[in-house]
Order: structure tokens, then sequence, then C-alpha cells
């Protein structure tokens, strides 16, 4: 059986309420489609994860700022 090898990302999600956003995971496939409809509106944080618990992690570990971030996990 051939399994689709799926590269995950991580990135900040743009949102009216919050001005700093939050940080969310998606696959590379659905990054690149958002990206395309509105280029540049979201930012990515890191891209080439090749789990989606890695990715889960990255997006949970506190920002640079030393406050936690805050994450929502991709919607299923």
């Amino acid at each position: 059986m051939d399994r689709e090898l799926v590269s995950w990302v991580v990135y900040l999600k743009t949102l009216r309420n919050k001005p700093d956003g939050i940080r969310a995971v998606c696959e590379q496939s659905e990054w690149d489609a958002m990206e395309q409809a509105r280029p540049g509106y979201h930012t990515l944080i890191q891209a080439g994860i090749s789990t989606e618990g890695e990715a889960e992690r990255l997006a949970r570990q506190e920002s640079d700022t030393g406050k936690s971030s805050t994450y929502h996990p991709k919607a299923r």
C-alpha cells in the first residue's frame, strides 16, 4: 500500500477580534491553497514539518516574547 507523504505547517492565523492572531496547524497543501487565495493574509511560522503531532507541539510552544501562544487545532 502506497502512502502519500504529508508535510505540515504552523502559521499565525489572522483574526479580526484577536490582533496578535493565533497559531494554527494545517497540511502544506491547505496552506498553499490559503496563500494562493489570499497572499500574505496569514503568516507562515514553519513549514516542512513531518508529522501533525510535531507541528502541534511547535504551535503550542511559547513565542519569542515569553508569553504562551494561543493554539488552534486543525478543524476536522
